[in-house]
């Protein structure tokens, strides 16, 4: 699953480096901005996926296969309709997203034209937030990952098309991503036939159980919020750096893809961890969930550290394929030693964060993350006051990290030893 995840940030990768290469830091700084007012967008809705994920490994740990079947049809009616909303509604919220961001004029004109285009991905991107979760759910990160890999070739192959090929600019690569969901929903219906899963022929009796959808909502509603604050936080990271000039946007830009990238390479753990720490929930197996614990911080600490210091070594030379702007690399490579740090520091809370879901400790997972939030924040008012400038806003952005890895880890045992007390079974 973690070759899966790596194919992610390669879309934003080569979405940056393609747009990089015009030498226009506006540009660039759009496609950035661009980017992260989606993240804002389908990551709220990323419940579906990591709590279709633990209730579905759940129900397959109590070999409940009917349950399987309604968790799947239940998130696949909610995707596709929350999709459709976002593309309704997307006035409002490009209106809102301009006036957040605060960025240039130059900026704003390049990130209307990417905004307008790619919602219309919204119904497919959220649907198959539902198809992946189901798959990961039952332990088929192979599935997982042809799904993955196969959006995100379509993807970087469209984007350089219909970028480099027809001059589309940020139009093509929006035009990419919007194909590229489609395609792979289709490919995702496909893979659920072949695992002989039948949604659509779930009773919408079924659907609708209040026992169970009482379950399902609060669910996802705590992992809802927990995104939100989330997003929030690089929302607020995104915009703090835009209003320093469109050089410190670019070269933000720049590194957070640099981050992404050991991001989801720790994110293929957490994933896995979300399918072994549900079966084991659900099968009562206590040694198991430790194991595969331990295994989850094991890995992602290791790799964490590993990213870390390939991008102190690589980095400058990163940098300087991303863009052909003298002034931006100038800039980024200035901070490339705060933004190397931020894989190792995310180590911690990818991994307790597949831990938590596998095993739906939903809402204590939500008050964690608020609670880092706000710690974020007031981290952020210090740095301000010291007019720290970039420096402090990455200095912040780690401090969130930090708090939230640190939370996790302190609630873990109580919260185990609550789950596989004698009165839970």
């Amino acid at each position: 699953m973690t070759i899966a995840n790596v194919t992610t940030p390669m879309l934003g990768f080569v979405g940056a480096t393609v747009i990089g290469r015009l030498g226009d830091a506006a540009l660039l700084g759009a496609i950035a901005l661009g980017a992260v007012i989606f993240d804002a967008l389908f990551w709220s809705f990323g419940a579906l996926r990591m709590a279709t994920a633990g209730l579905t490994a759940q129900a397959v740990g109590a070999r409940d296969a009917a349950e399987v079947d309604r968790t799947l049809a239940r998130a696949l009616a909610a995707g596709l309709v929350a999709g459709i909303v976002l593309v309704v509604l997307q006035g409002p919220i490009a209106a809102a997203a301009f006036r957040i961001t605060g960025a240039s004029p130059a900026v704003i004109a390049g990130l209307a034209t990417y905004v307008h285009i790619r919602i219309l991905s919204a119904p497919f991107a959220l649907a198959n937030y539902a198809v992946l979760g189901s798959v990961l759910g039952r332990g088929r990160t192979d599935l997982g990952l042809l799904l993955q890999v196969a959006i995100n070739v379509v993807n970087i192959g469209l984007t350089l098309a219909l970028v480099l090929g027809l001059d589309l600019s940020l139009a093509g690569a929006a035009l990419a991503t919007v194909i590229a969901e489609a395609a792979g929903l289709a490919l995702g219906l496909v893979i659920l036939v072949r695992l002989g899963s039948k949604p659509w022929r779930v009773p919408w009796s079924e659907i609708r159980d209040p026992v169970a959808l009482k379950r399902t909502l609060a669910v996802n509603g705590d992992v809802i919020v927990r995104t939100l604050a989330l997003v929030s936080g690089i929302v607020l990271f995104s915009a703090l750096g835009a209003r320093q000039g469109d050089a410190v946007l670019a070269a933000n830009a720049v590194l957070w893809n640099l981050f992404l990238i050991g991001g989801f390479f720790l994110d293929g753990f957490a994933t896995a961890a979300e399918a072994l720490c549900g079966q084991a929930v659900g099968g009562r197996d206590a040694g198991g969930f430790r194991k595969a614990s331990a295994l989850s911080l094991g890995w992602c600490l290791g790799f964490g550290l590993g990213v870390s210091l390939l991008a102190l070594v690589g980095g400058h030379a990163f940098i300087d394929f991303v863009t052909t702007s003298e002034p931006v690399r100038a800039v980024a490579r200035r901070y490339l030693p705060l933004a190397a740090a931020a894989p190792f520091v995310a180590a911690l809370p990818f991994a307790y964060d597949g831990i938590y879901i596998g095993a739906t400790w939903t809402r204590a997972m939500r008050n964690l993350m608020l609670a880092a939030l706000a710690a974020y924040c007031a981290t952020l008012v210090l740095v301000q006051g010291l007019q720290l400038g970039n420096a402090g806003l990455w200095l912040a952005f780690l401090s969130f990290l930090g708090a939230r890895g640190i939370g996790q880890a302190l609630a873990y045992p109580g919260l185990a030893r609550r789950t596989f007390s004698p009165d839970r079974a």
